[in-house]
């Protein structure tokens, strides 16, 4: 593949380099299992420049063959690096303060900021939602959010919140995490991706940078579709892992029939989500057609992608058996990671209201 931004070659190159100790930090980091950031594996993403290229309104096939690159090293850290590429497009895009989008660019580009989007509110029980105050020392948020991917080591998040006096209304708000949040790391307790520090966050007072003038703005096209591709890139990454193991394993083992066809099922599977990541990058990179045909194709996209992880994670389980999942393989934590992660975007209701509007 012939790359057009030099900025991405340069740092494919060298994260192919330190893939491999990166791949084995972050296995360390797993077994670990303490909640906490994934501050060395990261680091050493910043060192090969990855986190600072340079951002666009939506991504490239570039721009998604690197956010694969870091996810084929590890899924969760894919998660928090796609999330980081989603929050520095939409602060190059959508915030309109020139001076502030200036400083929190170079910034990023110096490896000081990191930054997240975080939309999930919490289910009763888990806290009071976000909201939003307009105060003497400017606006500050209170409250809630859950899954919030790389809690306690970023530096910035676009908040989905709202403000208090017009709790129907939803804002997306540019808020520094630096002072105000607490980190509730117990809340989340399940096995898949647990590498991302995706924990509940209490805000106290958090001061906000920005916020979008009008309502709606994180569901903005074509940054919206833009932030699924990314996600379904991060899917494809994680793939790309269980592919490579499940010919490693193979390839110590007598080879028959069986063997051979699902290799066969898993590379096509894994060709398919290669050629729709394509399209969604082509699709996207125009950026002119109707928002409805930019959500339909990242939703078609995520679709098939997500169908076909499914396939390689399926094939590849039947033919090897329980041993590489008893012993704690890559196997193993590709499948639990990728399971848990595909779940974050539930489709079918979104591919519903696309079959009813073909059917109209």
């Amino acid at each position: 593949m012939r790359l057009a931004d030099p900025d991405i070659a340069v740092a494919l190159v060298r994260l192919c380099e330190s893939g491999p100790a990166v791949a084995e930090e972050m296995e360390t980091h797993d077994r670990l299992d303490d909640g906490c950031f994934p501050d060395r594996a990261w680091l050493a993403l910043d060192a090969c420049g990855a986190t600072g290229v340079s951002p666009r309104p939506t991504p490239s096939q570039d721009e998604l063959a690197l956010v694969r690159a870091v996810a084929a090293i590890d899924v969760s850290l894919g998660r928090i690096f796609d999330g980081h590429l989603n929050g520095v497009s939409r602060l190059a895009a959508q915030v309109d303060d020139e001076a502030l989008v200036a400083i929190e660019l170079d910034a990023i580009r110096a490896g000081r900021l990191r930054l997240g989007v975080w939309g999930a509110d919490p289910a009763p029980g888990e806290g009071e939602p976000a909201r939003m105050t307009d105060g003497p020392d400017g606006i500050a948020i209170d409250g809630t959010k859950t899954f919030c991917s790389g809690a306690g080591g970023l530096q910035r998040a676009f908040v989905l919140t709202r403000y208090a006096e017009e709790p129907r209304a939803t804002r997306m708000a540019y808020v520094d995490l630096e002072q105000g949040v607490t980190v509730d790391k117990s809340w989340y307790r399940g096995a898949g991706m647990r590498g991302s520090a995706s924990h509940r966050v209490r805000f106290t007072g958090a001061r906000v940078l920005w916020v979008a003038p009008q309502a709606g703005a994180l569901l903005r096209q074509p940054y919206f579709a833009g932030d699924a591709v990314r996600t379904a890139a991060s899917w494809a990454g994680g793939a790309d892992i269980a592919v490579h193991e499940l010919i490693a394993i193979l390839s110590k083992r007598p080879i028959g029939d069986l063997e051979a066809l699902a290799v066969a099922r898993v590379r096509a599977a894994q060709r398919t989500i290669g050629l729709w990541l394509d399209e969604g990058a082509r699709v996207l990179g125009d950026s002119v057609g109707e928002e409805a045909d930019l959500g339909r194709i990242a939703i078609e996209a995520r679709s098939v992608i997500a169908d076909n992880v499914r396939v390689i994670l399926d094939e590849s389980a039947r033919i090897v058996g329980s041993r590489p999942f008893a012993t704690g393989r890559k196997l193993e934590r590709a499948r639990r990671d990728l399971e848990t992660y595909l779940l974050q975007h539930r489709l079918e209701p979104l591919l519903v209201a696309e079959g009813q509007r073909a059917l109209e």
